[in-house]
């Protein structure tokens, strides 16, 4: 006869629910480049409202989150972490939209890939954080990834939209550092306030008479979902589960995003995108696979 532990199975039930979080949050971000096709618009146009609906969908979970909408809460975007984060939010947005405009979906996908690593190179930078040989390898050989994505596109009309993709990507590498250097600063505020700043640097040169039934419901969904479910999902799958784990199933977006685009409207990558793709993959994925096997690991005393 064998009695089960219910703290055992409750734990396990709350890992399960982690595991489906952070999927769901994997498969709305890999949305993003069947909404980029989808709209008919310019770039302006789509950088600005996208932002905007984002910003918007992201106040319902900002009174749940982080303490709910507080004036303390909110006054920590004057800090200048929250401004650096603005800023940086900001800019990473505006060279996401602008790179899949101007690239292959699997090209900006495939570089964005590397900001774990570019972050771990700004936090030796910036917080001198120890950066362990294992992390130097893997970040290495993905950045050698990149550079045979980027070298292929140089003369093929995409060399751009790859450079906008490596901002977007730094940037964001940012976003991961700066709560760090400020942990008390919360990060929902200023990325909502980043979307509405967005709008208002990025409408006057878009097009509102562009905006037709159809572009409206794909600017809406693309910032409800991309911008906003996503993000809200990852945090609550987050806490659930180690982050390695959920660093592991994150990866799904790298091999789904480029999937779903090549699916519903046939874009193919070019050849050299597969060849850096899989370079930057298989470095992700041995570097995540080896925390996930150390994390489960049980702990000595």
């Amino acid at each position: 006869m064998t009695i089960e532990n219910p703290a055992r199975r409750l734990a396990g039930s709350e890992h399960e629910k982690g595991v489906l979080l952070i999927i769901a949050a994997t498969l709305a971000w890999s949305a993003s480049g069947v909404y980029s096709r989808l709209l008919t618009t310019d770039v302006w146009t789509a950088i600005a409202w996208r932002s905007l609906f984002g910003g918007l969908f992201l106040l319902i979970p900002c009174l749940f989150l982080e303490g709910g909408i507080s004036r303390q809460q909110w006054r920590s975007v004057f800090h200048p972490s929250g401004l650096a984060m603005i800023a940086c939010q900001t800019f990473s947005q505006v060279c996401f939209i602008g790179a899949l405009y101007m690239t292959t979906v699997a090209n900006v996908t495939m570089i964005y890939a590397t900001a774990p690593f570019i972050a771990a190179l700004l936090g030796w930078l910036i917080l001198r954080e120890r950066v362990s040989r294992r992390t130097l390898i893997a970040g290495g050989i993905s950045l050698f990834g990149v550079a045979v994505i980027v070298a292929s596109s140089i003369g093929g009309g995409t060399g751009w939209g790859d450079l906008l993709a490596l901002g977007m990507t730094a940037s964001f590498a940012l976003v991961i550092i700066i709560p760090r250097i400020n942990p008390g600063v919360p990060s929902l505020p200023p990325t909502v306030v980043s979307a509405f700043l967005t709008l208002a640097i990025f409408a006057p040169f878009g097009s509102v008479g562009s905006l037709d039934l159809h572009n409206w419901i794909v600017l809406a969904a693309f910032g409800a979902t991309n911008f906003s479910l996503a993000l809200v999902l990852f945090l609550a799958g987050a806490k659930r589960m180690p982050p390695a784990e959920a660093a592991l199933i994150g990866t799904m977006e790298i091999v789904l995003t480029p999937f779903w685009v090549w699916l519903l409207f046939s874009e193919e990558p070019p050849v050299a995108t597969f060849f850096g793709g899989a370079i930057i993959l298989g470095a992700v994925l041995w570097h995540t696979a080896i925390d996930v096997n150390r994390s489960r690991r049980p702990h000595r005393t």
